[in-house]
């Protein structure tokens, strides 16, 4: 699979979508070999997931509008988009659902979801994970 492809597995349809991040190959010093980042759309059961990856806000996003039923978007900034721009990737995709992630592993990243989920508003319902729970979508 490549970015703008989709493939139809026999747990559902799996479409690779444009994600901005750097990246490396661990081990390469050449500089030889390079990575691809995309985001990914996964549809079972009539329901998709968009799991951004590692990305910058994208004016692609906007495609997606109104066909996500949860998302999963980075806040924790410097390396991702941060809260401002994950608050805009909400309003461009029109997600039913939200999840808030890549952000306190470290300084570096400290963010607070509270603050995500207060900008976020009634624009989408907003859960918080803690490390090691889970979600159902129903």
């Amino acid at each position: 699979m490549h970015i703008g492809g989709a493939h139809e597995f026999p747990f559902g349809r799996v479409k690779l979508v444009p994600a901005f991040h750097g990246g490396r190959v661990e081990g390469d010093e050449t500089g030889r070999y390079t990575t691809n980042p995309a985001g990914i759309v996964v549809t079972i059961g009539g329901k998709s997931v968009y799991h951004t990856g590692d990305t910058a806000l994208t004016l692609e996003m906007q495609l997606l509008a109104g066909r996500i039923d949860l998302m999963l978007l980075p806040i924790g900034d410097n390396f991702t988009m941060g809260i401002e721009d994950a608050v805009r990737a909400v309003e461009f995709v029109k997600p039913k659902s939200v999840i808030p992630m890549h952000y306190n592993t470290w300084d570096l990243i400290k963010a607070d979801p509270q603050e995500f989920r207060r900008r976020v508003g009634n624009a989408a319902a907003v859960t918080i994970l803690k490390p090691g729970e889970s979600y159902t979508l129903s």
